[in-house]
């Protein structure tokens, strides 16, 4: 007896998710546990496995959709039962009948352009999926519209081009579409305050430049962030109202006795934000060796949904690509990120003379809701105390 596979619940409190690619075709026979489709939710691709084993009788859903948890993804039969195919229409003596399931509406429009036949099931799919009919060639009877035809090739549901000129039409779809929820978020749930200042880590260029050599020996390429994530996790020791959260029913702040960073990955999908845990208890060599394993496995979408979750705290370094200062956006349900910008020569009183140095732009965003200016300001002091002097990190790590 056919079996219908429903999205399962993916957990986290997921609803639903994009489906990127089907891993079998229709007629395919599969086993328990053998993967049948690759879905992206929260910036994690998902490999779904099939409940059982049997041949795949029908995919309900067209690559590219958004599937919701309990939306049916296929339907698995028997070894040796033969796909679903268009049962042929009921004739008499009349003609053909109608089919009560086959019920077809026509679109015709002022100019007397063709009939358009779909079930409302398959007009409902193509709003879903920002398609239009027209254009769409109809495989099912008379010339309707099926499922299937959906995802063959349709245009897009808005004309390429507005009243000033040609236009380019993006889905928003995948980690950005994932991106762009979670910051409208981060935006409407917290009011966000941003705090500058600059460090002078000339002392700790100079030990990042001296260990770099024995590094590359152990196959670790030593980048700042491992510094910069010791610098946070000692400084929040001393301002825990920045390591937390805030649980709007209760209308309490959650403080976090842990400290789990998130560390902002550029990625050719998006800005990806795997999380480091249990930092306390790591060395800045373990952390340099975790953040090379997450970020390569970040930007090959080899990540996972738990290495995704579960940070305090997080930070992002734009200086990488050149930024100097910005305003980056809480990565909710954070209260606070720190910015990194480019380190740079710049002229710096030091002992009373004019010397060229190198300095690091900070940027601190926080919630208001949870801390003032006075504590944030002091949170970064200490972070700047710890770059500045990073024997500090060393002899106060544990």
């Amino acid at each position: 007896m056919p079996y219908e596979f429903k999205l399962p619940d993916l957990g986290e409190g997921i609803t639903e998710a994009e489906l990127r690619r089907w891993l079998v075709n229709e007629g395919d026979t599969v086993s328990e546990h053998q993967g049948v489709a690759e879905v992206e939710t929260d910036k994690a691709v998902v490999e779904v496995p099939s409940p059982r084993s049997g041949l795949i009788v029908r995919l309900h859903q067209a690559e590219g959709a958004i599937v919701r948890v309990g939306d049916t993804l296929l339907t698995i039969g028997e070894a040796g039962e033969l796909p679903e195919v268009e049962r042929p229409r009921s004739v008499g003596i009349v003609g053909t009948l109608p089919e009560a399931e086959d019920e077809e509406r026509a679109e015709i429009d002022t100019e007397g352009r063709r009939n358009i036949l779909a079930t409302p099931a398959v007009r409902a799919r193509a709003r879903e999926m920002g398609l239009v009919l027209e254009g769409i060639r109809g495989t099912g009877p008379r010339g309707s519209i099926t499922r299937e035809d959906l995802a063959k090739g349709a245009t897009p549901a808005i004309p390429p081009a507005d009243r000033h000129g040609a236009v380019e039409r993006i889905p928003l779809r995948g980690v950005r579409r994932t991106i762009a929820r979670n910051l409208l978020a981060a935006q409407r749930a917290t009011a966000f305050v941003t705090t500058m200042d600059e460090a002078d880590v000339s002392d700790l260029w100079e030990l990042r430049l001296r260990e770099l050599r024995a590094m590359k020996d152990k196959g670790i390429h030593l980048t700042f962030f491992p510094f910069f994530i010791k610098a946070v996790q000692h400084s929040l020791a001393a301002h825990p109202l920045l390591n937390a959260s805030v649980d709007e029913g209760r209308e309490e702040i959650v403080v976090k006795n842990y400290c789990n960073i998130g560390i902002a990955v550029d990625t050719p999908d998006g800005l990806l934000v795997p999380v480091v845990k249990d930092v306390a208890n790591k060395s800045i060599l373990v952390l340099a060796q975790e953040l090379q394993n997450l970020g390569e496995r970040a930007r090959g979408r080899q990540i996972t949904l738990e290495e995704m979750q579960g940070s305090t705290f997080t930070i992002t370094d734009f200086g990488h690509f050149g930024g100097t200062y910005a305003t980056p956006v809480i990565n909710y349900p954070d209260v606070a990120i720190l910015g990194c910008g480019r380190i740079a020569d710049r002229p710096w009183v030091k002992d009373g003379q004019v010397v060229p140095r190198k300095v690091l732009p900070l940027s601190l965003t926080f919630d208001h809701r949870v801390t003032d200016g006075v504590d944030a300001a002091t949170f970064l002091g200490k972070v700047i105390r710890y770059l500045e002097d990073p024997t500090l990190l060393f002899l106060e790590s544990t």
